[in-house]
């Protein structure tokens, strides 16, 4: 039988996946359809492209379950992990990366890889033989979508995630805007100097939720989000600015333009009633991206909105924010524990179409398909991922310990962990509580580690 693993997608989870099989000897083909076939959402045909946000979220991998996501990743040697952490930019307490020299590096390293190699193809089907990993994220195309649909007898899944503005830099009013992290977060100073803060007082606040809520937005298809009979719902920890103004005036206030943790040095004896903030995109320092500003508006509605923000009154954008279709199956009922397709089970899934949300969670499960997919190619057995790891807990949540009637897409975190016995619940006891989860997690997986093939570096 042949012994090569063909991966379809090359994203955060088809690369990371491709860097663990490749690294323990076994042959891999990445069939990224990309820039032969294109999709509204990239703009390159580099692998492990970032579409929306330049953040990995938290590096705090004693208290965050995605900081301990982080290390789990890194102590596997993991492409996406180290390649972020080369190209990373100022961000407080978050790992944010230079998108374009990170997705550039990452195809880089598996193009000069000498077990991989790289097919810039569309496939269509599902296939009948060899080995499989399914890594095609958010934007699946029409074809492979329909297969799989046909395949597993349900209509695939959907949400929306929607993409946030990128504003040039020198575009930006620093008269009215200034560089503060929360609670002036992180070990050096450009870490806390590393958000651009535009503050806003209350009459200001009232008429950009006015203009957010009267604003044109993208029309939807019958069945997607927002239309009847059944509309696709959203992800929480994506939904659009409109979305979040449509659920209370206060909402965005209480989001991601709460004031709190930050000091207007132009005026600091006025505490702001709203604060916008923007994230570096680039190393060079020219590029901000508006952080939770995920937009449905059409383009022309966005440049007049969002020049309402005190601050970006002349701003120039690099990107205008956008929205697109997520598709992802019921992992619960249709994967087995090693990520199988159960009626298929030479094939598996990986990343964000099996129902995890993010970078990291996407690229944290191509990397246990990667090692399960080659192990069973080398004959081997590894033992069951452990549970109280975060990649445990988030194998467990989406292959049987989610509810599969009401299966919704799921980021890392400290809920889908089994209780430590004896910690203190409550708001009190969680800094304990998640230490415990850290420590326990790290052992867990170090001793799963020393138990399975760990692949060297290429």
């Amino acid at each position: 039988m042949d012994k090569t693993l063909h991966i379809i997608g090359g994203g955060m989870a088809g690369s990371e996946a491709a860097w663990q099989a490749a690294n323990m000897g076994v042959p891999v083909v990445i069939h990224e359809m990309r820039p032969k076939v294109e999709t509204f959402a990239h703009r390159t045909g580099d692998l492990a492209e970032m579409v929306c946000s330049n953040s990995f979220r938290s590096d705090d991998d004693e208290q965050n379950a995605v900081g301990l996501l982080h290390w789990e990743m890194r102590a596997a040697n993991g492409l996406i992990m180290q390649t972020a952490d080369k190209h990373r930019l100022p961000a407080g307490g978050a790992l944010a990366v230079d998108r374009d020299p990170f997705a550039q590096e990452v195809t880089a390293a598996l193009r000069n890889h000498p077990l991989v190699t790289i097919d810039h193809g569309e496939i269509n089907d599902l296939p009948t033989d060899g080995h499989w990993i399914i890594a095609t994220g958010p934007l699946t195309s029409e074809g492979l979508g329909q297969a799989i649909a046909q395949e597993t007898g349900k209509e695939a899944l959907a949400f929306f995630d929607a993409i946030a503005p990128i504003v040039y830099a020198d575009s930006i009013d620093m008269s009215k805007a200034w560089m503060q992290s929360r609670y002036d977060k992180g070990d050096t100073e450009e870490e806390r100097t590393a958000y651009l803060n535009c503050p806003m007082d209350r009459d200001q606040y009232e008429a950009f939720i006015d203009a957010l809520l009267a604003a044109d937005k993208t029309e939807f298809h019958d069945g997607e989000a927002g239309s009847a009979p059944s509309p696709t719902p959203y992800f929480d920890g994506c939904l659009p600015i409109e979305v979040m103004a449509e659920r209370g005036r206060e909402t965005l206030r209480h989001g991601p333009m709460k004031p709190v943790g930050l000091t207007n040095p132009h005026q600091p004896d006025v505490k702001p009633w709203a604060v916008v903030q923007l994230r570096r995109d680039n190393a060079l320092g020219t590029l901000f991206n508006i952080v939770g500003f995920q937009t449905k508006m059409k383009y022309g509605a966005q440049t007049s909105v969002f020049k309402m923000i005190p601050g970006l009154e002349n701003a120039s954008f690099a990107r205008l924010g956008g929205i697109h279709r997520n598709t992802f199956i019921n992992s619960p009922t249709l994967l087995d524990d090693q990520m199988r397709l159960r009626s298929k089970p030479h094939i598996r899934f990986a990343g964000q179409i099996t129902g995890v949300e993010g970078y990291v969670e996407s690229a944290a499960m191509g990397l246990l398909a990667g090692r399960m997919a080659a192990a069973g190619i080398l004959g081997q057995t590894p033992p069951p991922v452990p549970q109280d790891s975060a990649m445990g807990a988030l194998i467990h949540h989406i292959t049987g310990g989610a509810e599969a009637k009401t299966f919704q897409p799921m980021n890392v975190n400290f809920g889908l962990f089994r209780p430590v016995e004896g910690l203190k619940g409550g708001r009190r006891g969680r800094k304990d509580r998640y230490k415990a989860y850290t420590d326990r997690a790290k052992a867990a997986w170090t001793d799963w580690l020393d138990h399975v093939k760990a692949p060297e570096t290429a």
